[in-house]
């Protein structure tokens, strides 16, 4: 049977019943006539305190035990003198699952994490350790609390979770920023001067890894109404920012019968619902990162709850932009037809409106083939959604649902349409009206947390020259 976790510990009375703990030993202290053990199991920020009496203690078991051990340990759980803590363990014996010594011996090099603040980059290096710090823990855990609220949400409002291929032949969003996927042994091939015939690779045509789901997932709209995928995607941007991986994660809704303000609408809600879930569920770990990353998270997440999402067209905005830019000093000067910046999208949340912002109807030239045209022939009916202190949070748009439309926007771009005759069958058979839009998950746990580099709030970062471990 498992043991219990060391939260479910101290929800329990003190009443000195008998119980085991299992977990790492963070601290270890000695006094005249007691020694302590500071335990954690990862199952929530706080470690119980385990005492044990110097006369009765298994000190050759002790002396073993440092920073980063397992051990198992039985006592009786009482009342805490110590403050700060309800509950300790009054500590009958003590197991070593796994020592971890903390000087280096023959082969075995000492364990790195001691007690003391390491740096995020130091982390970074031996990101198969850095679970334990309390750092990291914390971010797991609200990393899995929202993944977790991901599923509730869409569920509960008629969703279907859908899982969409990770190997694809398109190009969802026309960027070329793609990684392909061969069984053709290249390094052969660039030995005898041949190019690769993809005829003969495994697929029998070009194949890549996949940078969205969206358009396998609009299929399955047009056959169930509501579906969402969330799921790994990739991008072989040569970007090395602490906003860019090249691996990570996309939640991605689809629905039939919707409209650009449906899916406005929609990604309110959903964010409202995420933020309001980890203030009520995680209030110790968001309280950690509102200490030491940013000063009054928990507030910034509750205006989020509380906040209109203030809709401005992208024209209006470039308006705005432009009225103050000798004001704000952009070091990108604003104009009609320029992708928004992070420096514009922090002037428009932060300055213009104080809160979250929608811009709507972009130019085409700056969105993908798929979003549907206004009658102006200029503009599309896309919208990104923009937070305070971190820019685009989601990307979306009603999609184009009239047929010759799509087909002549592909044409215009080059697009090669039989790799797409699926794609543009759903215009053909039953086509209409929906709309989607994505959030990069990651991205909204670096919101949450307020971590500042994107590569701390997935477990193995994938980046530019990075694929380690």
């Amino acid at each position: 049977m498992f043991t219990p976790l060391i939260k479910e510990l101290f929800s329990l009375p003190a009443d000195s019943r008998e119980v085991t703990v299992r977990g790492w030993v963070r601290t270890k202290r000695e006094l005249k006539n007691l020694i302590f053990l500071e335990v954690n199991d990862g199952s929530c920020m706080r470690s119980l305190q385990c005492a044990f009496d110097r006369a009765s203690a298994d000190r050759g078991v002790l002396e073993r035990l440092s920073t980063g051990a397992s051990a198992e340990i039985r006592g009786n759980l009482v009342p805490s003198p110590a403050s700060g803590q309800a509950v300790e363990l009054a500590a009958q014996d003590v197991r070593i699952i796994g020592e971890a010594p903390a000087e280096a011996g023959p082969g075995i090099p000492a364990y790195p994490l001691q007690k003391k603040r390491h740096s995020l980059e130091f982390l970074r290096e031996i990101a198969h350790l850095r679970a334990r710090t309390n750092t990291f823990g914390a971010v797991a855990r609200i990393r899995n609390r929202l993944a977790f609220g991901v599923h509730e949400f869409f569920q509960a409002r008629g969703f279907c979770h859908i899982h969409t291929p990770v190997i694809t032949a398109n190009d969802a969003e026309g960027a070329g920023a793609l990684f392909q996927v061969t069984a053709l042994d290249l390094q052969a091939l660039a030995r005898t001067g041949n190019g690769p015939d993809y005829t003969r690779d495994f697929f029998g045509k070009p194949a890549y890894l996949t940078v969205s789901g969206q358009l396998e997932a609009e299929t399955y709209a047009a056959a169930l109404s509501r579906v969402y995928t969330f799921g790994p995607v990739f991008r072989a941007e040569h970007s090395n920012t602490a906003r860019h991986l090249a691996e990570f994660w996309m939640v991605e809704p689809e629905c039939a019968f919707a409209c650009l303000e449906d899916n406005i609408a929609l990604a309110e809600d959903f964010l409202k619902a995420l933020c309001r879930m980890v203030l009520r569920d995680c209030a110790e770990d968001l309280g950690f990162f509102g200490a030491h990353n940013e000063k009054g998270l928990a507030g910034a997440l509750q205006s989020v709850v509380d906040s209109a999402f203030t809709p401005i067209t992208y024209t209006e905005a470039i308006g705005e932009l432009e009225k103050n830019a000798p004001r704000a000093g952009f070091a990108f000067k604003p104009s009609w037809g320029c992708d928004l910046q992070s420096e514009h999208e922090k002037f428009l949340t932060e300055q213009l409106v104080r809160g979250p912002v929608v811009v709507t109807d972009y130019p085409k030239e700056l969105k993908a083939f798929y979003m549907k045209q206004n009658g102006d022939g200029k503009t599309v009916r896309a919208m990104d959604v923009l937070l305070p202190r971190l820019g685009e949070i989601i990307g979306g748009s009603e999609r184009e649902d009239d047929l010759d439309k799509l087909e002549q926007r592909m044409e215009a771009l080059g697009m090669p349409r039989p790799d797409y005759a699926w794609y543009t069958d759903l215009r053909r058979y039953g086509s209409v009206p929906h709309a989607g839009f994505g959030l990069g998950f990651d991205r909204l746990v670096q919101y949450v947390t307020g971590m500042g580099n994107i590569r701390d709030v997935i477990p193995y970062p994938r980046a530019l020259g990075q694929a380690d471990f």
